[in-house]
């Protein structure tokens, strides 16, 4: 473990992290609007292109258990880094040429470096919790929250001020390659690593068996639909928020960029602040009242009448939604032994949910309209609440073993 002053670096070199991949997808949705018209795309086209960006993440998270135990998180941090930046240089290209495939090919770039830098800076952050021995990962997500308010407000500056997409992508991707430069360097290189465990010895194939066997495990498999319900919560924010307020309630793109910005800040208060309420109430009632927020949010925006209590709504749902995810996370690595598989396997949850529903809430979209398409995630975030049980810490005596997970629910 290592020491406070060391865990406070690594903690802002996560910070960091989180915050330009933030960025870097905040920029990528306030110019949504800007970039379909370039590329001339339906709605149903953008639904598919978007999914670039979960095919990537998916292929991310498949193989990031195995790298991170053969080579601990801050490898894959790196690689991950510099796959969002020519995932985000690409997007730019794509734009620039008029071709939706190599829009489609840079998302799945950006996404990889998203899924599997993802899944680094949580067990690294997961380590840092420990060693500071306080609740750390929704802080760190915070930043990610932080970090799309502030390229929410970019999208709207380069929007009102006439800058080209291509122009405003190209100069986050130099922004993000220089944050990681330092980021890197500040983190830790062994953790996560399992030294002469089965990981070193797998075959390709055993890899892939050992990270579907976590699913087994009954406690993994609830935090998995939990994850499920909220990432959908949160990602299809992401990818259709703009939209929905441009074509829904008739908002210009600046505007739509704004309201964009507005739920990326609602999702950083709840994550900064979800570290008092999680070391207060515990994760269960937590996760109980997200999903609450959640549902209210999305009901509003779906069915409010004026874009006034759409932006309300829009509030609630990026408070419901903050912490799902990084809750989920963390506890899928309470048990540090098998921590890198766990998370990676509870990630897979939630980037399954990233790449089903930009194109299914597309199609129905194209029928019924997005404002009535985002009911189909206001289920799914019902149905996950069932499950908050599941993210309750294990008992001491139980926790560093996995055959005791199951004893934990009923």
């Amino acid at each position: 473990m290592s020491t406070t002053v060391t865990a406070q670096r690594r903690r802002a070199a996560l910070f960091t992290a989180f915050f330009v991949t933030g960025l870097c997808m905040a920029t990528w949705v306030s110019r949504t609007p800007a970039i379909r018209d370039a590329i001339d795309a339906s709605t149903a086209q953008m639904g598919l292109i978007i999914a670039g960006l979960s095919v990537g993440s998916m292929v991310g998270i498949s193989v990031t258990g195995t790298l991170v135990a053969r080579r601990g998180a801050r490898f894959v941090v790196l690689c991950g880094m510099a796959a969002v930046v020519v995932g985000v240089a690409v997007v730019a290209v794509g734009t620039a040429t008029a071709h939706g495939w190599l829009v489609a090919t840079g998302l799945a770039f950006f996404g990889y470096g998203m899924g599997s830098g993802e899944i680094g800076q949580n067990v690294e952050g997961v380590d840092v919790e420990q060693a500071l021995g306080k609740t750390v990962v929704p802080s760190l997500h915070g930043c990610y929250s932080l970090g799309v308010g502030v390229g929410g407000l970019g999208g709207l500056a380069a929007t009102t001020g006439g800058i080209s997409v291509v122009a405003h992508l190209a100069a986050v991707a130099v922004v993000t390659a220089a944050a990681s430069s330092w980021l890197v360097a500040n983190l830790a290189s062994a953790v996560g690593q399992e030294a002469g465990s089965s990981y070193e010895r797998a075959s390709v194939r055993g890899s892939v068996t050992a990270f579907l066997s976590v699913w087994t495990e009954r406690r993994t498999l609830a935090i998995g639909i939990i994850v499920l319900g909220m990432a959908l919560a949160e990602g299809s924010a992401n990818d259709w928020l703009p939209l929905i307020m441009v074509d829904g309630f008739s908002l210009s793109a600046a505007t739509a960029s704004l309201v964009y910005a507005f739920f990326g800040l609602s999702m950083a208060i709840g994550r900064f602040s979800g570290g008092y309420f999680l070391d207060r109430f515990g994760r269960a009632p937590v996760m109980v009242a997200s999903a609450v927020l959640a549902v209210l949010g999305i009901a509003t925006v779906s069915f409010a009448p004026t874009a006034t209590l759409g932006a309300v709504g829009v509030f609630f749902w990026g408070i419901g939604a903050s912490l799902g995810f990084p809750v989920a996370l963390s506890a899928a690595g309470d048990d540090p032994v098998g921590a890198a598989r766990r998370v990676s396997a509870v990630a897979a949850a939630g980037y399954t949910a990233f790449l089903v529903g930009p194109p299914i809430l597309g199609v129905v979209g194209e029928h019924v309209g997005l404002r009535s398409a985002i009911v189909l995630v206001l289920v799914m975030v019902i149905v996950s609440a069932f499950f908050s049980r599941a993210v309750s810490k294990p008992a001491a005596e139980g926790k560093n073993h996995v055959e005791d997970a199951p004893a934990q629910f009923h």
